[in-house]
């Protein structure tokens, strides 16, 4: 491969166009005076599966648009690897994700705070959710209307779901019209990043109104291959496409937006992290901050199957080819059918027990079932409920494998090693049960698919959440926020012991959020870019 002859000089280069980087690279190329170089490891977002919302389920497993990351083997998951999705794409994740739009709870970020994070309280980060939000609802004291990231009511409601809701109620689950509101707790149809049934990834939000500002440079198939220094600073970054290096020169900051898994792998094979560890490989240390890569959290989930007593389910769709064509012109002529649903259509935000303050308990309905994310949908009308515990203790890490930028990091996210979090899962498909035995649900069911039956105790429950349990990607914390000696960032997102870079995305996160995490991802990104132009509170 050629050296780096081509010099790229900008005033911020951001590295991952993905949820934080497109919404960084809108915000400060607003300043007509500043310059800005986004760099994306994969390519356009012109595939058509990205903006169709039912196309969630071919991009989830797309090499073209997808990372396809494999964990390590995991001990208390039945000695399994863990499939991860991770968009490799204009929009990152939020152009192949379930398009769930959920921000967390209060507690969430009011923990930061707590955690010594000074402007990160609840309080805080609300107006940031608003600043971005074009709500379908309207604005109120929590949402906003006119922001970039439109926020959009379903417009395809199967009679699974209501059924779901209503059964879920009588199971002691309030209903609720708002998941992100005053309070998170209740069952209620999930709203989603779309406008006019089109996906609004970030990409489409931030980088589609800004792309022909003279100011910002947007460069796809570029894999950042380490950061530059100058002693301590960082002064740039060299990255590689089709075969040749180019060099982009910051003049004012490096930003890192590549993910919990990327940015803390870019940080390890440019110098900053364990020094021991990065000597071992070859690679000479900058700075010796051993946070780098540790504090992995995720979210586990188990899948509750069931098989239908009517064909309203998308796997019936999916089998019947006039059944397909029907639903492709209802979406092309009118915006609406089948085709218009996210990865799950109805949730709750439930508690595992009376103690609990706030709900730990997440729900996924989904009008459709099936074993793997690349098996295809089941053969036979089946639904689903996944169930997930949101806050997670277990803990995990991610390390190099070698010196090579084009090596998959290794990655043990540890699921279900803390105890609790075998307990509240357990607790989850138990309530999940409970809702499916009451009538309205129930009148659907003709059978219970898997576990199945003859698995009734917790040990076995358990048994069956480690063998066939999935992460539900949202993989955060790798370069935490806090100022412990095993913080990788301050409350600025300026990394501890070096000048002129940050950290910008979910890996910022020092726990992860109650709930899904594209929209607190944005959030982030959007506070960060009023503290880097100097108009933060």
């Amino acid at each position: 491969m050629a050296d780096a002859v081509e010099i790229i000089k900008t005033d911020f280069v951001i590295v991952g166009a993905g949820s934080a980087g497109c919404t960084l690279a809108g915000r400060l190329s607003e300043d007509a005076g500043t310059s800005v170089t986004l760099l994306e490891a994969g390519g356009p977002d012109r595939n058509p599966w990205i903006h169709i919302p039912i196309g969630y389920g071919k991009t989830i497993v797309d090499p073209r648009l997808n990372w396809r990351y494999e964990t390590e083997k995991g001990a208390e998951i039945a000695n399994r690897p863990m499939y991860w999705a991770r968009g490799k794409v204009l929009g990152g994740s939020s152009s192949i994700n379930g398009l769930l739009y959920i921000r967390g709870q209060a507690r969430d970020y009011d923990q930061w705070r707590q955690l010594g994070n000074a402007g990160w309280s609840y309080e805080d980060v609300l107006p940031y959710f608003r600043k971005a939000e074009d709500q379908e609802n309207g604005a109120d004291a929590y949402h906003g209307s006119g922001g970039p990231l439109r926020v959009s009511n379903l417009k395809e409601r199967n009679p699974l779901c209501d059924a779901f809701i209503d059964s879920a109620v009588e199971a002691g689950i309030p209903r609720t019209e708002d998941f992100n509101g005053a309070s998170q707790e209740g069952v209620g149809y999930y709203q989603i990043t779309t406008r006019n049934a089109r996906r609004c990834s970030a990409a489409v939000a931030y980088l589609k109104p800004a792309k022909r500002r003279p100011n910002l440079r947007i460069v796809t198939h570029a894999l950042a291959e380490r950061i530059l220094f100058d002693g301590r600073r960082a002064v740039g970054v060299v990255f590689e496409r089709a075969g040749r290096r180019t060099t982009v020169r910051a003049r004012r900051e490096v930003i890192l937006s590549g993910g919990s898994i990327n940015s803390p792998q870019l940080l390890l094979l440019s110098g900053v992290g364990t020094a021991g560890e990065l000597s071992e490989l070859g690679i000479s240390p900058v700075h010796d901050l051993p946070g780098v890569g540790e504090n992995l959290q995720d979210h586990y989930g188990a899948i509750i199957t069931y098989k239908s007593r009517l064909p309203l389910t998308v796997n019936d769709i999916m089998r019947s080819p006039l059944r397909q064509v029907q639903a492709g012109l209802q979406y092309m002529l009118f915006r609406t059918g089948p085709l218009t649903i996210s990865a799950a259509q109805v949730g709750a935000f439930a508690r595992s027990g009376p103690h609990v303050e706030t709900p730990d308990i997440q729900f996924l309905f989904q009008t459709f079932s099936h074993d793997e994310y690349d098996a295809g949908l089941h053969k036979f009308s089946g639904f689903a409920n996944v169930v997930c515990p949101v806050r997670p203790e277990s803990r995990g890490r991610l390390a190099l494998r070698s010196a090579d930028p084009k090596d998959t990091p290794l990655m043990q996210p540890n699921y279900l090693a803390a105890e609790t979090d075998r307990r509240v899962l357990v607790e989850a498909m138990k309530l999940s049960r409970r809702v499916a035995e009451k009538a309205a649900i129930a009148a659907h069911i003709v059978a219970e698919y898997a576990p199945g039956p003859a698995v009734r105790t917790d040990d076995e429950l358990l048994a069956y959440a480690r063998e066939t349990g999935l992460s539900i990607a949202h993989q955060v914390g790798t370069c935490k926020m806090g100022n412990d000696p095993m913080a990788v960032v301050d409350s600025a997102l300026k990394v501890h012991g070096v000048d002129g870079l940050r950290v910008v995305d979910a890996s910022i996160m020092p726990t992860l959020v109650s709930g899904n995490t594209n929209a607190p991802t944005i959030m982030i990104a959007e506070k960060a870019a009023d503290m880097i132009r100097g108009k933060a509170a």
